[in-house]
């Protein structure tokens, strides 16, 4: 599969997931797809901790910190996986 096959496949998969709604997505699955679009698009999590600690954040920085040894690659693939097997339902 080429580069441009997979950037295709992610940027459709991230389409699909702009159209659902967070009611129909647990919230572990939420974390997922966060933490698998991060990595895949920025890169490795830094962890900075602020005065204003927001527990949600935490929970978002947390999920991306526990993927952060997979390649953009590999992060794009299972956001993929995880959107065709949503829909796939």
């Amino acid at each position: 599969m080429t580069e441009k096959d997979l950037d295709t496949r992610f940027s459709e998969a991230v389409e699909t997931a702009l159209k659902m709604t967070q009611a129909t997505l647990p919230q572990d699955v939420q974390l997922r797809l966060y933490a698998y679009y991060k990595q895949a698009t920025f890169g490795t999590a830094v962890y900075n901790q602020s005065d204003n600690f927001d527990l949600r954040n935490a929970f978002k920085t947390n999920a991306w910190m526990q993927i952060s040894h997979l390649t953009a690659d590999e992060a794009k693939e299972n956001y993929i996986a995880i959107i065709n097997s949503l829909t796939s339902k």
